[in-house]
């Protein structure tokens, strides 16, 4: 009986022995088991879901530990493609490695790194230059631009309060359609300034309240506007569908839509090509941004809540594309909006996302790009510290005072007698009235892609 109990003893003990730490399993521990020896060892705080650490496991745990906290994490971590951040109350919170977010002091540190290298004006434009070429060679955009009129497809003109819209498709690439609304004053002048309106991710995307009102808007205030859709968003997931959003070429392909809408609104007649700007919110400001460093006709620009130099974008429509690995030791979108310098932006922020460091970070960099060129006064920030991510009526307001400065809009167009900006005029329209395709009598191009295969093929050559 003894020699039975000895031998279950033995039994289980060898089962222990194969779940434990030993050279065979290279004294492997659970990450959470050793996330929490971590805190305890340090006396610190570590943010993370259940779900994030889940059944990972650190391979010699107990060996990875420093003296210090920071190092003992990134020995950790690191293995694991994971990353650390260190919060305002002393916690760090854990994330997987995204390649296009950094720390906030990250991105501060990366300013002063890349304004180490545009000490004076002439350094300033080589770098420029250089981040131009290379963001076109990182996009494959180059030998796709095209030097003809732009082809569109339109729907009657529907009169409103002070302006007019119609809805637009231009063939921005043979078989790539971009959708938009194009809004006029009521009255044109000989030559009327311009706008371009990127949209954001907003599933509605120009039809958005938003989006209306601020096209109206600024039409009534004497500019003609081009409001258009993001790439495989709005009407264009009727030729091609949703899921072609976020393909690898989408920021590309989005970067030959705006130069061509940007060629589009040159060919109006009416269009003072010399008085040209563009705003938009979120992914809309990244094209905003990116459309101004890369062509010197837009002559004024508003990215609204996306202008950060720790944060790309999370959509491959914004990051896609090697665009930050350009430059000496790479570049980020502050960087990339400073190139517009020593045309006037308005940078647009608020509290509630990535750009909440706005006049603490970004602001100085900029402030000191367009110092180069004594032309501090053509920059602006509006910073809206108790607000979110969105284009809401403040954030609105201000880009209609900047434009009205800039592009000499007619601010008294829409404001009261108290000096507030009225939107109440602006009638909203039903996705259904903004549709191009859908209308009677208009089909879908034969030429048009369907396939994101048949777009992507447009790139690898």
């Amino acid at each position: 009986m003894m020699k039975h109990y000895l031998l279950i003893l033995a039994f289980f003990f060898l089962i222990m022995q194969g779940n434990s730490q030993s050279i065979a399993n290279n004294f492997k521990e659970p990450l959470k088991d050793v996330l929490i020896k971590i805190e305890n060892r340090f006396g610190v705080q570590l943010n993370y879901s259940d779900k994030l650490v889940g059944p990972l496991e650190v391979e010699y745990a107990q060996w990875r530990f420093q003296s210090e906290l920071e190092p003992t994490l990134y020995s950790v971590l690191a293995p694991l493609d994971m990353v650390f951040s260190k919060n305002e109350d002393g916690s760090y919170q854990i994330n997987n490695f995204r390649y296009y977010v950094r720390s906030v002091n990250e991105g501060e540190k990366h300013l002063a790194r890349l304004l180490s290298f545009s000490k004076t004006k002439d350094q300033w434009e080589q770098r420029k230059d250089n981040l131009k070429e290379c963001i076109y060679s990182a996009l494959k955009i180059g030998p796709l631009i095209i030097d003809t009129p732009v082809k569109s497809i339109s729907t009657d003109i529907v009169k409103m309060d002070g302006y007019n819209v119609q809805q637009v498709a231009i063939e921005s690439y043979p078989g790539i359609y971009l959708f938009g609304s194009l809004y006029k004053p009521e009255k044109l002048a000989k030559k009327n300034p311009a706008v371009l309106m990127a949209q954001g991710h907003s599933l509605v995307q120009r039809y958005a309240e938003s989006s209306q009102k601020l096209s109206a808007v600024l039409a009534k205030m004497g500019a003609i506007v081009f409001s258009y859709d993001m790439f495989a968003l709005g009407e264009s997931t009727v030729p091609v569908g949703f899921e072609n959003h976020r393909s690898e070429f989408a920021q590309s392909i989005q970067t030959i839509n705006s130069i061509r809408a940007l060629d589009f609104v040159c060919s109006i007649d009416q269009v003072d090509t010399t008085r040209i700007g563009m705003t938009g919110p979120s992914g809309g400001g990244t094209q905003t941004f990116l459309l101004t460093a890369l062509d010197d006709r837009i002559k004024v620009s508003a990215p609204v809540v996306m202008v950060s130099s720790w944060f790309y974008g999370g959509c491959a429509c914004e990051s896609g594309m090697p665009i930050h690995a350009c430059g000496d030791w790479g570049t980020n979108n502050a960087e990339i909006a400073a190139m517009a310098a020593p045309r006037p932006m308005l940078v647009v922020s608020d509290g509630g996302d990535w750009t909440a460091n706005v006049p603490e970070i970004e602001l100085p960099y900029l402030s000191k790009i367009y110092g180069l060129y004594n032309a501090e006064n053509n920059l602006e920030n509006v910073h809206l510290p108790n607000e979110n991510h969105d284009n809401g009526p403040s954030k609105r307001q201000a880009v209609y005072r900047f434009f009205a400065k800039h592009l000499n809009l007619i601010l008294e167009n829409i404001t009261v007698k108290d000096g507030t900006i009225d939107e109440s005029f602006v009638k909203l329209q039903s996705r259904e009235d903004m549709l191009v395709f859908s209308k009677e009598g208009i089909q879908v191009p034969q030429n048009a892609f369907k396939d994101v295969k048949e777009i992507e093929g447009i790139f690898i050559k």
